[in-house]
């Protein structure tokens, strides 16, 4: 009577995905804290300030996205 005593072979590639998913969770928390710290800090600048650097209070959200993205 043959037995098959390989029962792990699915967990290699079952762990492979848990960890990539890990890594895609810790990169999309480090860029969602990256956003939130630059539009923290353009919120904190004054109209004449964002005028200076050429930004309207309206693309504050749109700036901060581009400074996250990878």
């Amino acid at each position: 009577m043959a037995m098959n005593t390989e029962t792990y072979g699915f967990a290699a590639p079952l762990m492979a995905r848990i960890s990539e998913t890990r890594s895609r969770i810790a990169e999309r928390a480090e860029e969602y804290r990256l956003y939130r710290r630059t539009l923290t800090e353009l919120r904190n600048l004054n109209a004449r300030e964002l005028a200076d650097l050429g930004l309207a209070h309206a693309d504050l959200r749109a700036v901060a996205k581009g400074a996250a993205a990878k």
